[in-house]
């Protein structure tokens, strides 16, 4: 299925693009409250300091001016004047006298006797100001500053100079509606440049989604490029490479199992009707009155014995197989090969008939195996070695040899050899290189399948050289003890 939308809810691109934007908001909200707090700090303490230096600037023979003439009835105009503010003097009665007011706001607090005391306490501190932010009975809140006044050594009273914070208010939203306008701005433009970005980003994604898109069992040999310049998705590719090539193994491993599993079922077929078959002629041939003939009868129950003989073996043979491959290992224990070879000589001898016979073992040969199944295995080599040399000429040598790690068992014959194009399947199963051979000796092909399935159980291999009219060796590697 392909998702081409960018749109789409579900989609990789939209939903980076919205956790990148999401994280660029909760940066400018966390910005913009910081601004908040330490702008409208900035703008309240400015103001303040703005009106205590001018305060400071005034003489106090100023305010003593101001104050005594705002207490005659014929007032004069004030010395002292700050636009925007109202000023008030406060006695030490606590009588609040207006120095100067605010057309467009004129009210002024009055603060606690307590406050303006403590104000009047502070007269010897360097900085003997106080300023204070209170909202008093409901009005507008007010920026105030507290001066204590002397005059002729004596503490007359407390200047108060009050303004309403709605001026600076009104500046401070402006600055942050100046900056959620430039937030707005810069969201809209990381929109569109976030969009091409990730689209540009994202493009070795698409592509390998595409590639494995049209990838199937009948094109597991393609492959997706590792090269494209992040190293995210090259290791991505390489795994997914990686992941094709053993799903690739896999299915042609499963492939050659189906076709061996068809090529067993049809030799096994083959191998178990042919003695059958020979059975079944016999019976119908004794059937149509051979038994009464003693000589028939005799030649027919023969050959029936010798078939049946043929037919239990490949039974045998199947079953072995069949326990061979459900085994994962079996019982194993320390002995030398090479004393259980030389116990094994006189059956080994037996079988050679008039054929020499050469062993070679010039050290001990340790290792961990199962004497019968080994046993079995030298027999099958022996007897493959056998079947292929001269009966009165025939030349079998079994050598063994060992280094620090392994030690090799090579059976070898001087027999008429085996074709090249043959060595890679000979331990195949029901393979022959030589049919007529096989039949004559009774063989189905299944000796040296069983022998390399035992070996591989022992944790070794089996290998074979020949070379025609020179002769065949089978060696056994394993691993010393």
């Amino acid at each position: 299925m392909k998702h081409k939308r960018f749109f789409h809810l579900n989609s990789l691109r939209l939903q980076l693009l919205f956790r990148s934007l999401l994280v660029i908001l909760s940066l400018l909200i966390l910005i913009g409250l910081f601004q908040y707090v330490f702008m409208k700090q900035f703008i309240y303490t400015n103001k303040i300091k703005s009106i205590e230096d001018q305060i400071h600037l005034i003489p106090d023979d100023v305010w003593k001016h101001d104050i005594e003439t705002s207490q005659n009835v014929k007032r004069s105009r004030p010395m002292v004047y700050f636009p925007g503010v109202n000023i008030t003097f406060i006695n030490q009665k606590s009588t609040f006298l207006r120095l100067a007011k605010d057309p467009h706001h004129s009210y002024f607090p009055k603060l606690s006797a307590s406050t303006y005391k403590q104000v009047m306490k502070n007269i010897k501190q360097p900085d003997n100001t106080m300023s204070l932010i209170k909202k008093i009975d409901g009005h507008q809140e007010q920026v105030i500053v507290l001066k204590p006044i002397v005059f002729d050594g004596e503490i007359q009273g407390v200047i108060q100079i009050n303004t309403p914070t709605e001026s600076l208010r009104d500046l401070l939203i402006r600055q942050m509606i100046i900056f959620l306008m430039l937030s707005l701005t810069a969201m809209t433009i990381a929109f569109f440049v976030f969009s091409s970005v990730l689209k540009q980003t994202l493009i070795p994604l698409f592509t390998i989604t595409k590639k494995v898109e049209h990838i199937n069992a009948g094109s597991l040999h393609d492959r997706l490029p590792v090269n494209q310049g992040q190293i995210e998705m090259d290791r991505l590719s390489l795994s997914i490479n990686e992941m094709l090539e053993r799903l690739e193994e896999a299915f042609k491993a499963e492939t050659d199992a189906k076709e061996q599993m068809r090529r067993f079922v049809a030799d096994a077929s083959h191998e178990l009707r042919t003695p059958l078959t020979s059975i079944h002629g016999f019976l119908e041939v004794l059937l149509r009155g051979a038994s009464s003939n003693p000589d028939q009868l005799n030649d027919a129950l023969k050959s029936m014995y010798g078939e049946s003989k043929r037919l239990r073996k490949l039974i045998q043979d199947l079953l072995l197989l069949a326990q061979l491959d459900q085994l994962p290992t079996f019982q194993k224990e320390c002995c030398f090969v090479d004393e259980l070879i030389l116990d094994m000589k006189p059956q080994l001898m037996l079988l050679a008939g008039n054929r020499k016979i050469l062993f070679d073992f010039p050290s001990p040969l340790p290792s961990d195996i199962n004497k019968d199944q080994f046993k079995q295995v030298v027999l099958n080599l022996f007897s493959n070695a056998v079947q292929h040399t001269n009966p009165t000429t025939g030349v079998i040598q079994v050598i063994g040899k060992a280094n620090e790690k392994e030690l090799s068992l090579t059976i070898q014959d001087n027999g008429h050899g085996i074709p090249q194009e043959h060595l890679a399947h000979l331990f195949e199963r029901f393979y022959k290189a030589d049919a007529s051979r096989s039949r004559a000796y009774g063989g189905a092909g299944l000796g040296l399948a069983i022998s390399a399935s035992i070996i591989e159980l022992h944790g070794g291999k089996i290998r074979v050289k020949s070379k025609l009219n020179v002769g065949t060796a089978f060696e056994i590697v394993l691993p010393l003890t």
